[in-house]
């Protein structure tokens, strides 16, 4: 694999976490559509500049593109999180947080789960 080809990947991971098509991104980003496929398939080698449009329309930190691990479950319920968060105002962050530190709490004390 390639960098650009992991990178592409990556992209479309993110994209489907957020339940996107291409042209969604390409919307969201301001990029074409058929240029957001290229990019998925590694057959483009993007700039900077567009990717940090891309980075922005998924409104994730920068570094979640080069998280380059298999697609497992964990990464897919990690995804969906940081998509079902990433419109929300800082103090509902905030509050997310706060709640998924009481139930994470609770979940430990009973034994990881809930019955």
């Amino acid at each position: 694999m390639t960098l650009q080809k992991d990178v592409g990947d990556r992209i479309r991971e993110l994209r489907k976490a957020k339940g996107w098509t291409q042209e969604q991104l390409a919307e969201a980003a301001s990029l074409h559509y058929s240029y957001i496929g290229g990019v998925e398939r590694g057959d483009r080698n993007i700039s900077l500049e567009t990717l940090e449009k891309i980075i922005a329309a998924f409104q994730v930190p920068a570094v979640e593109i080069f998280r380059f691990e298999d697609e497992t479950d964990r990464r897919k319920a990690l995804d969906e999180h940081m998509t079902l968060i990433s419109d929300r105002s800082t103090e509902e962050i905030a509050a997310i947080t706060k709640i998924n530190r009481e139930v994470i709490a609770a979940m430990d004390m009973s034994g990881g789960y809930f019955e």
